[in-house]
Parts: C-alpha cells; structure tokens; sequence
C-alpha cells in the first residue's frame, strides 16, 4: 500500500503489475523507481548488486515477464525514445 500511496495510485493497479495483467507507463516506472530510490532500470532485474559489488539474489523467485508483458514495454520504450528523438530533431 506504502508504494501505491506513494506512487498516486491504486493498489489494485500495482498488483495487476506484479501479477503481468498491466505494464506501467514510463512516468509510472519512474514513481516507482523515486519512491524506492533506486535507478529505473534496476527494476527489470532479479538480481542487484549492492555498494560493494557483489550480486544480491531477490529473496524470492520471481517469474519472468511475460511475451505480452514484454511487447508492451518495447512499444512503450520504443514510442517515448521516438518522441524524445523527433523533439530533439525539431528543436537542432
């Protein structure tokens, strides 16, 4: 509940998250990320490596994301780096 409140959303939303049922938006993935404080992309991994460098196992298994789940993260990334490229065109 902590990171839906902090997020702005529904706890309903995150768990439809966790169980693959939804894929979050970019400006959600980065709530997410400042509300953890960690960097953004740390969240697409099982494993972390803390301060020291060694790699720290996620306490439990996690499943992988699913084929619907990852089609629908390369269409978003793919789209926001697209944009991020056009306004960086229009503005040279």
């Amino acid at each position: 509940m902590a990171l839906a409140e902090l997020c702005g959303t529904s706890t309903s939303y995150i768990g439809q998250i966790e169980i693959g049922n939804r894929f979050p938006s970019v400006e959600m993935i980065e709530k997410f990320a400042n509300a953890l404080e960690i960097r953004p992309h740390l969240l697409f991994f099982d494993e972390l490596e803390n301060d020291s460098g060694e790699i720290m196992q996620s306490s439990k298994k996690k499943d992988t994301m699913s084929d619907a789940a990852k089609d629908e993260l390369i269409k978003r990334l793919t789209d926001a780096v697209s944009r991020v490229v056009k306004r960086t065109i229009n503005t040279s």
